[in-house]
């Protein structure tokens, strides 16, 4: 998710509701203590009590390899105010994976042993340490030992994502590892992956028995996603999906925040055609209206076309 749930997505999502909990984009730790401004830049809710705008708390992930290193730094999130300190053993990516860290670090059950005692030694013992790990990397026959060597570590947390780097996002998910995951951990276990709609949501709590889901690309493509599970939750009737007039201002808003932040570049331009390009998974009018914008670079460009289109 990074480069796409960043500050301003979250912003704009949690306003929408029923979201219990963010997680920041990963920050990467290397071999430095990095400065306070790196924080403030990737998880600017550090500033305002660890919040959104809406209320909603942020957790701040990391994600690296030495576990000293990364207990140095999630010491100083911690002074920072981060209320949850999250390590991320799940993410596929090519670049990173390459680097050590993400998912490649799930051959190594005894590195995650070390790095989360390290982190959990370094922090405040009421600042949870939690963790993000895929089944596996080529495979899921550590699949156990890595969620053996989290629970013991100390962490308070673990979510799963049932594919293995090499799965990547292709569906399935193998939601039946939850249950075996369950049986071998005694702190909770938080499902996640392929869960687009009401009925995987339903599915994955009755497949997983897990009371919490994580959801990272559905909330994306279906912005009040979050809002419709908790109504569920809260009713036991379903929300029809907000009518893409309600989506379009959300895009509106996400679009007014990026100029906000960088002026008159086109990076409000891209991150507008980015989201859309998730959106259309649920609204075929995202798709229309991105071809309609395709050519655009200019802002005014793109804030005349929202206009009317509204």
């Amino acid at each position: 998710m990074e480069g796409l749930v960043d500050d301003v997505m979250r912003d704009v999502l949690t306003e929408i509701g029923g979201i219990d909990w963010c997680v920041t984009e990963f920050i990467r730790v290397t071999n430095s203590l990095l400065p306070v401004k790196t924080f403030h830049r990737l998880a600017p809710e550090l500033l305002q009590q660890s919040k959104t705008r809406a209320g909603t708390p942020v957790r701040l992930q990391l994600l690296g390899s030495d576990p000293a290193c990364l207990a140095d730094n999630a010491a100083r999130a911690a002074e920072l105010g981060a209320p949850v300190i999250d390590l991320n053993f799940g993410c596929p990516a090519p670049t990173v994976n390459r680097h050590r860290g993400g998912a490649v670090l799930l051959k190594e059950p005894q590195t995650l042993y070390e790095i989360i005692t390290s982190v959990r030694a370094a922090v405040p013992a009421d600042i949870p340490v939690t963790a993000k790990m895929r089944l596996g990397y080529e495979d899921t026959s550590l699949t156990l030992d890595c969620a053996r060597a989290i629970n013991a570590a100390g962490a308070a947390e673990l979510t799963v994502h049932a594919r293995t780097k090499v799965e990547g996002y292709k569906p399935p998910a193998h939601w039946e590892w939850f249950a075996r995951i369950k049986d071998v951990i005694d702190i909770p276990l938080i499902a996640n992956g392929e869960v687009w709609t009401l009925e995987d949501y339903c599915n994955i709590r009755a497949v997983s028995q897990c009371e919490t889901i994580m959801i990272g690309r559905g909330l994306i493509a279906a912005p009040d996603f979050a809002k419709r599970i908790k109504h569920l939750q809260q009713t036991g009737s379903q929300l029809l999906p907000e009518p893409w007039a309600d989506v379009l201002a959300h895009v509106d808003n996400l679009f007014m925040q990026c100029q906000l932040r960088a002026g008159d570049s086109s990076y409000a331009v891209s991150r507008v055609k980015q989201w859309l390009n998730q959106l259309k998974r649920t609204y075929i009018e995202a798709g229309d209206f991105f071809n309609e914008i395709r050519s655009i670079r200019e802002p005014e460009q793109l804030k005349t076309r929202l206009n009317a289109a509204r």
